[in-house]
């Protein structure tokens, strides 16, 4: 299991550099998140043995299940949909939150975090593809939504997220990713206080795209660990 984890990471890392140079980014300007959602702790511990640095978690409860085995060994985040009952269990907890997107849960994070006397670094998730299975809030929202963002004094938003549609050839979502990243500029341009500094986009279908287009944080689940629940790899089959 280590070796196939390993020599996963090491392809995938592969082929983001190759991203970068191909329109010219700085080397290391986009990172590979291990998304570990289903995920045992053993393969998570080997995704940080290979290299990985950034972890992901899509549920609350797996968050909080794991998190003690794997504190501080790697940026947490929870890139997963989060409801405003949850918030306690996640806020503090994770270096960034990948998926703000209302007021009411910009709120929620705020109260949180300002009990616990940090700030939480956010993302606002914005549904660039108008898809009705997706949560987000739409571009054109978007720079009322990080304006009113300006009175809550415990969250720091740095940059944006999104989830293209699934498509068969990449090229096809390619639009997506640069409508996100032409939003991030924009709202840096426009609201004074409000820097960019992240792109989370791009999965284990698009993600090389995802990078050409200015990702910073690419999100993978299968191709580091192998397809879940039944069809995934056994250890003997890895080994």
């Amino acid at each position: 299991m280590k070796k196939y984890i390993a020599d996963n990471v090491a392809s995938l890392n592969s082929r983001i550099r190759d991203a970068e140079a191909g329109v010219g980014r700085p080397t290391g300007s986009a990172r590979l998140l291990a998304a570990t959602k289903t995920r045992s702790v053993e393969e998570i511990l080997a995704a940080v043995e290979a290299g990985v640095r950034l972890l992901g978690e899509n549920r609350v409860q797996e968050l909080v299940e794991k998190g003690p085995a794997i504190k501080g060994l790697a940026e947490m985040h929870f890139i997963g949909h989060l409801q405003r009952n949850k918030v306690r269990q996640v806020a503090g907890l994770v270096d960034l939150i990948h998926s703000l997107d209302s007021e009411r849960l910009a709120v929620a994070i705020d109260e949180r975090a300002g009990a616990q006397g940090l700030r939480q670094r956010v993302l606002l998730q914005v549904n660039v593809a108008g898809e009705e299975s997706k949560s987000g809030i739409s571009p054109a929202e978007a720079p009322e939504f990080v304006a009113r963002l300006a009175g809550l004094s415990n969250i720091e938003p740095v940059g944006l997220t999104t989830i293209a549609p699934l498509a068969d050839d990449a090229e096809e979502v390619r639009w997506v990713f640069r409508e996100l990243r032409e939003l991030g500029e924009d709202l840096a341009e426009s609201i004074e206080w409000f820097e960019c500094s992240e792109l989370s986009m791009g999965m284990t279908d698009d993600f090389e795209v995802a990078v050409e287009e200015g990702s910073t944080i690419v999100r993978i689940g299968t191709a580091i660990f192998g397809p879940r629940a039944s069809g995934r790899l056994s250890v003997k089959e890895v080994e």
